[in-house]
């Protein structure tokens, strides 16, 4: 019988030593774990109103008709875009078909390239460009007639597309980029347009307007031209109801230049809200009111040691502080978004067309909560000890 007990508790002294060492040898707050793999360029997050998670998936292009990008870039039409779904813990496709250019090669597709949900849990999806409107209508024709727009979308396995409003027709320059996109509290849509260095806002019944452009910087880098584009590629609605853009930059990417602007819809004001980003790729809040910003590039896209990791910061709401969530890991990310887990959810590999990932990031237990937990499993241990004692003297008598 003492062998017996003395196993017992050898084997729970054993489980709860490696408990505390965890605990104790614990240096990151976030642990990063991959829910979603094989996607084709992935780009915009979303949790849709069933709980699960939605990414818009750019495609590779094709073989079909070209157009030429606004980097001067060739791209190839074809039907490889699409949008996966992510519910409970089973990852499925659920459009495909869907419009996309890309170079040979497939890497830098334009598909569909953000999802939203309004408050009857219809989706809308956003499509990318990269060219001009008049490219797309004369090289593509209409199969290509999603690209640079937003549709509706049915989820219902029918595949139609509703068009809703075309953003690269209503651009301020030629080159057109639909990017990023939000939803704000009236239900109308403001996105990002990448090529167009501007923000716009559309509405169901197809109006679109440009509520702002972002002007060029001087470059400070000795190679480059004289000037570099804004180019925002991101919109979250805070919760003060502004409109935030993040900012990539263009070429030559200048490390730190990079900044998360603040649009006040009911004064019109734009004004520089965080500085000294490099290469902002998206930006989402939580439910606390603080800002993640997320960069596609830690070290710049075009700098001579490579463009680096990418970087997932956060902006606290009462004090400003920044806080460095994820960098290892982290590979041309392209969206970040807080989860109903409270989780943090970003694609990764946005340039792959085979490889792309969804990361969750969550935080680790805190030591406070680890010895809370290992406390509750002693005093579960050693119940399970003096009942299993007791058994054993029972069956001895």
């Amino acid at each position: 019988m003492r062998t017996c007990i003395r196993r017992l508790a050898s084997r729970l002294s054993i489980g709860l030593a490696c408990l505390l060492q965890a605990a104790a040898l614990q240096a990151a707050p976030y642990v990063i774990t991959e829910v979603m793999s094989g996607l084709a360029n992935p780009r915009g997050l979303a949790f849709g109103p069933d709980g699960a998670l939605y990414v818009a998936e750019g495609g590779s292009g094709g073989n079909g008709p070209s157009v030429v990008l606004g980097n001067g870039e060739t791209a190839f039409f074809g039907t490889s875009s699409a949008l996966s779904r992510w519910s409970g813990g089973v990852q499925t496709r659920l459009l495909s078909g869907l419009p996309s250019i890309a170079p040979v090669g497939g890497g830098g597709a334009g598909g569909l390239q953000d999802i939203v949900f309004d408050g009857a849990g219809q989706a809308y999806g956003l499509f990318a460009l990269g060219t001009s409107a008049t490219q797309r209508n004369d090289n593509l024709g209409a199969a290509g007639a999603d690209l640079g727009t937003i549709v509706r979308l049915s989820l219902d396995g029918s595949g139609v597309r509703t068009p809703v409003a075309d953003i690269s027709f209503s651009a301020t320059l030629a080159d057109s980029n639909p990017f990023g996109m939000a939803l704000n509290s009236g239900g109308s849509f403001i996105v990002a347009d990448a090529g167009a260095n501007s923000f716009l806002q559309a509405t169901t019944a197809g109006g679109v307007t440009t509520l702002a452009t972002l002007p060029p910087s001087p470059n400070p880098l000795p190679f480059g031209p004289p000037v570099y584009q804004a180019v925002p590629t991101s919109v979250a609605i805070g919760p003060d109801g502004a409109y935030y853009i993040g900012q990539l930059t263009g070429f030559p990417f200048p490390p730190g230049a990079a900044n998360v602007h603040r649009y006040d819809p009911a004064t019109m004001a734009l004004t520089v809200a965080h500085t000294g980003f490099t290469n902002i790729i998206d930006l989402t809040f939580d439910a606390a009111g603080n800002l993640f910003v997320l960069q596609i590039s830690s070290n710049g896209l075009a700098s001579p040691a490579g463009p680096g990791s990418g970087l997932l910061l956060k902006i606290d709401a009462s004090t400003g502080q920044r806080t460095t969530i994820a960098s290892e890991g982290l590979f041309f990310p392209g969206s970040v978004l807080v989860g109903p887990d409270d989780a943090l959810y970003v694609s990764n590999r946005t340039d792959d067309p085979m490889g792309g990932q969804v990361l969750r990031i969550s935080p680790i237990p805190e030591p406070s909560t680890w010895l809370l937990m290992i406390g509750g499993i002693g005093l579960v241990a050693a119940r399970a000890l003096r009942a299993r004692s007791a058994e054993l003297q029972t069956s001895s008598t």
